[in-house]
């Protein structure tokens, strides 16, 4: 099992070859993914700050998709195809981008974590 700490939010418990996205889903944390998390948006970019090294190789797909996406750091992953390999400890910041396109998804939860970024 790892655990996923989502910054300013709390941690889930996940198995092995579970993705941030997944992990984010399963605890009700907002993470957007405008695309179903089918690497095709960049809606769910997240900084992993600590544990990179628990999570799979970025791929050709995902480095294209994240060139798209808004202040893109060293950290960056798309939290579709961050799939973990590694049990162990993972800590992760929600983007500003990502926390806008969850509340849009989310019309009743408008405001509610943008106005906290």
């Amino acid at each position: 099992m790892a655990v996923v700490r989502f910054k300013g939010f709390g941690e889930v418990e996940v198995p092995v070859g579970t993705s941030i996205l997944e992990a984010a889903a399963k605890a009700h944390y907002p993470v957007g993914s405008a695309c179903g998390g089918v690497c095709a948006c960049s809606t769910c970019h997240v900084y992993v700050t600590r544990g990179l090294e628990l999570l799979g190789e970025q791929e050709d797909d995902e480095a294209d998709i994240l060139d798209k996406a808004f202040d893109v750091r060293a950290t960056s992953r798309l939290g579709c195809q961050s799939k973990i390999v590694k049990e162990g400890e993972i800590e992760v910041e929600i983007t500003r981008e990502s926390l806008v396109t969850y509340e849009n998804e989310h019309p009743a939860e408008r405001g509610k974590y943008t106005k906290r970024a």
